[in-house]
């Protein structure tokens, strides 16, 4: 059914009503006076709840309702909606208003070309605003097309800070020292194994919320949208994924074990598979700092955007969880900038512009963890020249002092992630 004017003035209603009545938690975000943005990440994230920000924002200012066109692309009175239809909302907004409207595009990357009338409206010096659940929509081709004329940023799911202050708690000064300490702890626990969407906060049953937007980011935005015939070694390849959140893992070795399961499926398809996978935001990379070339591009340390998603796969695995979280918390601050590090000795986590050092380990109580994860470290030193070097771990805390003057830094996760 071809979508008509009398729908998008619908839509364009509800939005403004949307928009006028939502009631928001005020999750920090700073946007540019004049800025257009286009905001990505991964389903349930957090990216509409920005767009409604922004549009708050308008209307605390003084901007009229009427000058916000909301539109969500994931309404289902869109299906069959093309690039070519794209002028059909400002023709419907200007057959109504005499006056040039803000415009905010929800789930974008449903519409094939939407970039192209993204870089239009850019240039008719329109302000908009859009989210997509694609990580191409940040690739460089993308960015190409997009002339420079948008901000481009990730959003994830709640930061632990974020998720305490969305439960009510607000830290307290030196609350680490006080009773405030075992309340984090216990929220900590909560959040290392359900991860931070914001909507899972309302449910009980969380397993099952993650299981369904496991199966929609799965279907909807990967098998659907790269018409995948066969999806069950797609399956097998996150499946293996989680399984193997503390090891560098090959495609080679991927293709492999599909062939040992009964798929004949060959490295490029396992290398396509997994950027299907990473560009609907379900998992990131980190390469190898020393890694040559080649190895850098097909050899690689895999994480999932959120530790929920992760646990979906997982019985127990605190200690997976627990280097998934770091990782989650790294990425988000460093990006492309983060690497692990394996060349003679194995370092997790690696900031080379910040010489940072990062071990992580749910406990070194044991002599043969702590010796192996502090002399990597301390080796790692020797060779870089390190500013920090940290130990995160479950609960345990120390401060050691090497014989160079240099300390390596024992943090508990739930502490180390509120760090400012």
């Amino acid at each position: 059914m071809a979508v008509t004017k009398d729908i998008i003035r619908t839509l364009i209603k509800e939005g403004q009503e949307l928009i006028e009545n939502i009631e928001l938690y005020d999750r920090p975000y700073d946007f540019e006076n004049k800025g257009r943005y286009v905001l990505v990440g991964i389903r349930q994230a957090g990216k509409s709840y920005m767009l409604y920000k922004r549009a708050k924002q308008f209307l605390t200012q003084g901007v009229d309702k009427a000058e916000i066109v909301y539109i969500d692309f994931d309404d289902e009175r869109l299906l069959g909606f093309k690039a070519e239809d794209f002028d059909l909302i400002l023709q419907t907004y200007n057959a109504i208003y005499d006056r040039k409207p803000l415009l905010f595009f929800d789930e974008i990357q449903n519409i094939d070309g939407w970039e192209h009338f993204a870089r239009r409206l850019a240039n008719q010096k329109y302000q908009v605003f859009i989210t997509g659940s694609n990580a191409k929509m940040l690739s460089r081709d993308i960015q190409t097309t997009l002339g420079g004329r948008y901000i481009s940023g990730n959003v994830f799911p709640y930061s632990f800070a974020e998720y305490l202050e969305a439960q009510g708690i607000v830290l307290e000064k030196e609350w680490q020292y006080g009773k405030q300490r075992f309340t984090v702890q216990q929220q900590f626990d909560l959040y290392l194994h359900w991860g931070g969407f914001p909507e899972l906060l309302n449910y009980q049953n969380k397993r099952r919320w993650l299981n369904e937007l496991y199966e929609k980011i799965v279907l909807g935005d990967v098998i659907l949208r790269n018409r995948i015939k066969n999806e069950l070694p797609l399956r097998m390849i996150v499946k293996r994924l989680a399984d193997n959140i503390l090891q560098p893992t090959s495609y080679n070795r991927l293709a492999n074990l599909m062939k040992n399961a009964g798929f004949n499926i060959s490295v490029s398809s396992v290398a396509d598979y997994i950027g299907f996978i990473k560009n609907a935001c379900l998992i990131f990379s980190l390469e190898n700092y020393t890694s040559k070339f080649v190895e850098k591009a097909t050899v690689k340390k895999h994480y999932f955007t959120d530790n929920g998603l992760l646990n979906v796969f997982l019985t127990g695995g605190e200690t997976l969880l627990l280097e998934n979280l770091c990782a989650i918390f790294l990425y988000k601050k460093y990006g492309e900038r983060l690497y692990f590090y394996n060349k003679n000795i194995e370092i997790d986590f690696y900031v080379p512009d910040e010489e940072y050092g990062v071990q992580v380990s749910y406990s070194i109580v044991d002599d043969e963890t702590r010796r192996r994860e502090l002399t990597a470290l301390e080796k790692l030193d020797g060779f870089m020249s390190l500013k920090r070097m940290v130990v995160v771990t479950y609960d345990e805390e120390e401060t050691v002092h090497l014989s160079n003057g240099k300390i390596i830094e024992v943090i508990p996760c739930w502490k180390w992630l509120l760090e400012k």
